[in-house]
C-alpha cells in the first residue's frame, strides 16, 4: 500500500500540469487553468453574516468594452435545476472558456479552450451559484437553504450588493440579470425583489437593474405542462393516440396545481415528460435532435481537480456537482409554482428577452409562447400583433424575433435547451443587441416597422 502511494505521488510529482482521477469506466487527465482563463474576480459573497453561509461566483471583465468601465454593463447568469451549478453555464454554455475533452492512450483529457461566443465580449460576466448548496455555493445549514422564491431573491439581493460592494465602479454599471431553465423562476424573482427594495432605498443603496433576460425558462408552469403534447404531437414525435394519454396526464398535473397540491404536482410533470422520453425514445428532451445528450458532466469532472478549485477560489473541501439532488429536493414543492405576475411587474418597470432554442421539448417556443400571450400587460395585445422578423446573423438565419415596447422574444435556430452551447456566436448577437438596444432587438418605436430582416455582421 505504501509502496502503490509513493509511486503514485512521483507519478504526480513529474506531471505537474495534469490532475489524474480515475473510475470503474473512465480515466481522466486534467489540464490546470491557464492563467489567461483565470476569473477577474472570485471568491465568495456572504448571505448570512452570523451563520457565513455564502454564495459562490467568478467574474470576468469585458475583453473589449464599447465605453468606459463605469458605464459598461453587467451580466449575471444563473443557472436552473433547481440546484444546478452556474459553472455549467460558465465552463459549457458561455463563459470565456470551456470544458472540452479529447482521447488519447486510454486516456480522457479534460482541459479550458477559448469560446468564441463568449458573452463578456462586451459586458462584464458575473455566474453565480444559487441558491446556497448548489455548486460551490456554502449552506451552513441545510434549513437555510430556500424553499420559495422569496428566499431566492433575498439571497441574490444580498449576493449581488455585496458583489457591487467589490469595486467602486461596480456602482454606476447597469446589471441584467440572465439566466435560462429554472432560472425562468429565480431571474424574476431577483428583478422583482430588486424593484420592490430599489423603491424603498436611497438612490445610492439601490441595485442598478437595467433588464432580466430568460432562456428555455419554467416561469408559468400551469400554462407550460399542459403544451408538451402538442409540442411533441406536431413535431411528428407522437401519434394521435400518444398524445390523448400525454394530455390525460397533463391534465392531472393541471388538476393537482389547482388544489394546491404542489408536491403531487411536481410528481405529476415528472411523470409527464418521463412518459414523453418513452414514447420518443429521444436521448434528450432538451434537444430533439441530438443522439447524445448534453456532455455536462464534463464540467463536474474538471471542477473536481483541487487545483481547479483552488485556482479558482472555491472551497476545496466541497465535492462538487453540477446540480445538488438535496437543493432541489428542497425546492420539490416551489416547482409548479408560477412567477408569471413577477415577469408582468418587470415588463412594466424594465426590459425584459424571453428567448428558446427552436429544439427544447421541455421548456420550449410552444410553452413559452403559451404563457406569454396570458400576461396581464396593457402591452400584451400590441405585442402579440407585432411581426415576427426574420434575424440573420452574418447573412445566414439566426432565428426569429418578435418585440414590442419593452417585450423582446426571440426563438434561436439550430438550438435546444442549452442555446448557448449549440450557437455560441449567434447567441452573442442576441445578449449584445438585445442590451445594446441594437438592429431587431432596438425598441419599435425606433425601428423601421417595415425593415423585413437585421443582418448583425
Amino acid at each position: 500500500m505504501e509502496s502503490t502511494s509513493a509511486k503514485l505521488l512521483l507519478f504526480l510529482f513529474i506531471l505537474s500540469h495534469y490532475y489524474l482521477q480515475a473510475t470503474s469506466s473512465r480515466v481522466l487527465s486534467i489540464s490546470p487553468i491557464p492563467n489567461e482563463a483565470l476569473p477577474t474576480r472570485s471568491g465568495y459573497l456572504q448571505v448570512n453574516s452570523t451563520t457565513k453561509s455564502a454564495m459562490f461566483y467568478t467574474f470576468y471583465e469585458a475583453k473589449e468594452p464599447n465605453s468606459s468601465l463605469s458605464e459598461t454593463p453587467i451580466l449575471i447568469w444563473l443557472q436552473g435545476g433547481p440546484g444546478c451549478s452556474s459553472m455549467l453555464g460558465n465552463f459549457y454554455e458561455l463563459g470565456p472558456w470551456r470544458v472540452v475533452s479529447s482521447q488519447g492512450h486510454n486516456v480522457e483529457h479534460l482541459k479550458l479552450e477559448p469560446n468564441s461566443g463568449s458573452w463578456n465580449r462586451l459586458f462584464g460576466l458575473v455566474f453565480i451559484d444559487n441558491p446556497i448548496g448548489t455548486g460551490f455555493s456554502v449552506a451552513t445549514t441545510t434549513e437555510e437553504i430556500p424553499r420559495d422564491q422569496h428566499a431566492v431573491g433575498k439571497h441574490l439581493f444580498k449576493a449581488i450588493k455585496a458583489f457591487v460592494a467589490l469595486d467602486s465602479l461596480f456602482k454606476t454599471r447597469p446589471i441584467f440579470v440572465t439566466g435560462e431553465s429554472y432560472a425562468g423562476k429565480y431571474v424574476p424573482a431577483i428583478g422583482y425583489y430588486i424593484l420592490k427594495r430599489n423603491a424603498r432605498l436611497p438612490k445610492g443603496n439601490q441595485v442598478n437593474l437595467a433588464g432580466v433576460a430568460i432562456g428555455n425558462g419554467l416561469t408559468d408552469p400551469i400554462t407550460q405542462v399542459a403544451t408538451h403534447a402538442m409540442s411533441a404531437y406536431f413535431s411528428g414525435l407522437i401519434n394521435e393516440k400518444q398524445k390523448t394519454r400525454l394530455e390525460e396526464a397533463q391534465d392531472k398535473a393541471i388538476g393537482l396545481i389547482k388544489v394546491g397540491n404542489w408536491s403531487g404536482a411536481t410528481n405529476a410533470r415528472t411523470k409527464v415528460l418521463n412518459l414523453l422520453q418513452n414514447m420518443t425514445g429521444l436521448a434528450t428532451l432538451y434537444d430533439f435532435r441530438r443522439l447524445v445528450a448534453y456532455e455536462d458532466y464534463l464540467v463536474e469532472d474538471y471542477l473536481s481537480s483541487m487545483e481547479v478549485k483552488k485556482a479558482l477560489g472555491a472551497n476545496a473541501s466541497i465535492a462538487f456537482e453540477v446540480c445538488s439532488d438535496k437543493v432541489g429536493d428542497i425546492l420539490h414543492e416551489d416547482v409548479m409554482k408560477s412567477v408569471k405576475y413577477m415577469v408582468e411587474f418587470l415588463v412594466k418597470h424594465t426590459k425584459v428577452l424571453l428567448y428558446q432554442g427552436q429544439f427544447d421539448l421541455r421548456d420550449g417556443v410552444v410553452s413559452t409562447e403559451a404563457w406569454m400571450k396570458k400576461m396581464k400587460w396593457d402591452g400584451i395585445e400590441k405585442f402579440l400583433e407585432a411581426d415576427r422578423k426574420v434575424w440573420k446573423v452574418k447573412e445566414k438565419l439566426a432565428g426569429y424575433v418578435q418585440i414590442w415596447g419593452s417585450l423582446s422574444h426571440a426563438i434561436v435556430s439550430n438550438a435546444g435547451h442549452l442555446v448557448p452551447t449549440d450557437q455560441a456566436v449567434n447567441s452573442q448577437v442576441m445578449i449584445e443587441d438585445w442590451v445594446l438596444d441594437r438592429g431587431l432587438f432596438a425598441n419599435k418605436e425606433i425601428v423601421d416597422p417595415s425593415a423585413p430582416s437585421y443582418d448583425s455582421k
